[in-house]
């Protein structure tokens, strides 16, 4: 597909939808327990097993809670916060049924995790804004929970327009207000962006894109190296990263992060049978259409250091696991605090493929 770019070389004919599910893990909850419904609620591990929240809806977040947060603070911020158990088997089943809504429209969908995705609908007639209109509804009928949807000619600039209307909301950024809109966005907000960067920026004086902005490539680069001239780029409200659909992911992957460290090769080999049939039910939902041409295991330890082992000889079985895991474990004499199983993928052969077609003029 041809894009037509704008002076300042954003993609002005690509439409592009960020759909982020709000507070999901902890809305399927509320919505499963209605006599939750407006009170703080979080769902993680407890207290008493060095519990971390995985999530927590908004009535949590205005006493300072927020993911990430161990269940101990997070319950000293918000004593009469409601800490509801992980279940992931209903959030992976939820997750399936919001993303079978969003296939109706394009088969270009970039799973994120099990609450948010890109959709590229470019090539669709009609109104992106409308269109996320009907998702966010759709959603909301068939599982009673909220979406809120960020419409903007890039990836970065929807997901940064996904949070402009949270909770149950969504927001457009035009092309032709991109320039406008990155004046005064803060420099956090962009892409790729941790604590450390903005920290580093600011004690130069940039906090926002326009004061990015004034600065040369060869100046960004000194700084950043390769990131900074993708600084360069973003600062301006330009991403050309594609929406890459599910099917074109190189890897996939598994992987689980214990209440209490493992401490023998016993307890890690017995953890692996999940984590193996987690990933051949992924696997699964690739229709053949994939081939696995190497396996892995990811090892994190007690002092959160991690090793990765892989192997592109050895088949896709249980047995190849153990061995990788096996020889993971001779790296370091310390309890296991994570382990993951994957794969490595071959490009998918997309000779068959088909767009949908749906016109919400």
């Amino acid at each position: 597909m041809r894009n037509v770019f704008l002076a300042n070389g954003t993609a002005m004919d690509r439409k592009i939808i960020h759909l982020d599910m709000d507070c999901f893990y902890a809305a399927i909850e509320v919505r499963d327990h209605p006599e939750l419904a407006g009170k703080p609620v979080g769902v993680g591990g407890a207290r008493h097993r060095r519990g971390v929240l995985t999530t927590c809806n908004y009535e949590a977040r205005k006493y300072g809670v927020r993911s990430a947060m161990p269940t101990f603070e997070a319950l000293q911020k918000c004593p009469h916060l409601i800490v509801m158990p992980t279940r992931f088997d209903v959030y992976r089943r939820e997750s399936a049924r919001i993303r079978n809504i969003l296939y109706k429209f394009t088969s270009i969908v970039e799973p994120l995790s099990l609450d948010e995705a890109f959709l590229d609908l470019s090539a669709q007639e009609g109104e992106p804004v409308a269109v996320a209109k009907v998702i966010r509804e759709m959603i909301r009928q068939q599982t009673g929970l909220t979406a809120s949807a960020g419409i903007a000619p890039n990836k970065m600039l929807a997901k940064i327009a996904s949070d402009w209307r949270k909770p149950n909301g969504q927001f457009e950024i035009k092309p032709e207000d991109v320039p406008a809109f990155m004046e005064n966005l803060p420099v956090h907000r962009l892409w790729g962006i941790g604590q450390k960067t903005a920290k580093r920026l600011a004690g130069s004086g940039i906090q926002t894109c326009r004061q990015l902005q004034a600065y040369p490539r060869l100046q960004l680069y000194s700084w950043f190296g390769k990131f900074g001239l993708e600084l360069f780029q973003l600062c301006r409200g330009i991403d050309e990263r594609p929406v890459e659909p599910d099917r074109h992911r190189k890897s996939l992957s598994n992987e689980r992060t214990f209440v209490h460290n493992l401490t023998s090769p016993a307890q890690c080999e017995g953890k692996l049978p999940e984590l193996f049939e987690d990933l051949m039910q992924d696997l699964a939902k690739h229709d053949g259409k994939t081939k696995v041409r190497g396996v892995m295991v990811k090892i994190r330890f007690a002092d959160f250091t991690r090793t990765t082992v892989e192997r592109a000889d050895l088949p896709l079985a249980l047995e190849s696991f153990r061995l990788l895991l096996h020889e993971g474990l001779q790296r370091k004499t310390l309890p296991v605090r994570l382990l993951g199983v994957g794969v490595r993928l071959d490009e998918p052969d997309e000779s068959t493929d088909t767009q949908l077609e749906f016109d919400l003029a």
